[in-house]
């Protein structure tokens, strides 16, 4: 098996083993769907990338690089904590982007973009779509994850590639100290994502994932995109704010979200270098 240059990285802080670990094998031709599916589920790592050429569809638009997401238990078409890690681990091997500060990433949602901003990259969340969810499933959620209906604000399906339910509750202590039926939220087949506002400007946040093979996700950049397009669209959330994430299993995720004059919405984070070599795959 050949040696391939490999990166693993923490995205979402400026402090090491502090935010959400990314394994990113940096050339990943040859692959197959199942040798790279077998080599996440070995890493146990929430996702582990795979970069390859661009199709010649994303070189037609202009794409940096190609990006193929594993969790432990399945092909993703796009998150966010690896969108980030891996734009960062292909430019400290030596990737070249066609745009300076900007970058271009093709993968199962199309092309996503990349800037720099305020000393950081951030990516353009994809377009989301969202709807409430139906009263007695809603119940059914919230069972599993021990939360009463009294501390609900706001419920939304939320889908920007990945699949979440995305719960607005009024305190903060009582998302701090959730402890869900993991079994019962993988056997429903629904990830959910918990917020709370710390204050007018930030947020805090909680992701959960059973039926990806993570019970807790660390710091979770497509759900915290797809938050802040809907709190943000509602009124919860002002254009500019940050999240927090990763308190529960002694992580400081930082998370800047921010929306521009033509309404997009950014997604940005640090990314520190972790571990840096080869892998014999």
């Amino acid at each position: 098996m050949p040696l391939r240059p490999f990166q693993q990285v923490d995205v979402f802080t400026q402090v090491a083993f502090k935010g959400n670990p990314l394994a990113v094998v940096l050339d990943a031709q040859g692959l197959s769907d199942a040798a790279m599916q077998q080599f996440a589920q070995w890493t146990q790592l929430s996702e582990t990338t795979f970069v390859l050429p661009p199709t010649p569809q994303g070189l037609a638009a202009g794409a940096d690089y190609r990006v193929r997401i594993f969790t432990p238990a399945m092909e993703l078409p796009f998150a966010g904590h690896p969108t980030l890690g891996t734009a960062d681990a292909w430019l400290r091997n030596g990737g070249q982007p066609r745009k300076p500060g900007r970058l271009v990433q093709e993968c199962g949602v199309g092309w996503v973009t990349l800037s720099q901003l305020s000393g950081h990259w951030a990516f353009a969340a994809p377009a989301l779509q969202r709807q409430s969810p139906m009263p007695q499933e809603l119940q059914t959620l919230l069972d599993a994850m021990c939360l009463p209906l009294a501390s609900l604000l706001a419920a939304q399906h939320l889908d920007n590639g990945p699949h979440w339910l995305g719960l607005l509750i009024n305190d903060v202590q009582t998302l701090r100290t959730l402890n869900p039926d993991h079994a019962r939220l993988k056997a429903l087949g629904v990830k959910v994502g918990v917020a709370a506002r710390q204050d007018a400007a930030r947020l805090e946040v909680r992701a959960f994932a059973a039926p990806a093979g993570i019970q807790e996700d660390p710091v979770t950049g497509s759900l915290n995109a797809s938050l802040a397009q809907w709190l943000m669209a509602e009124g919860w959330m002002p254009s500019s704010y940050q999240a927090h994430q990763g308190a529960a299993l002694g992580r400081d995720g930082r998370v800047f979200l921010s929306r521009d004059a033509q309404d997009q919405v950014w997604v940005g984070g640090h990314v520190v270098p972790c571990v840096q070599g080869t892998v014999n795959l």
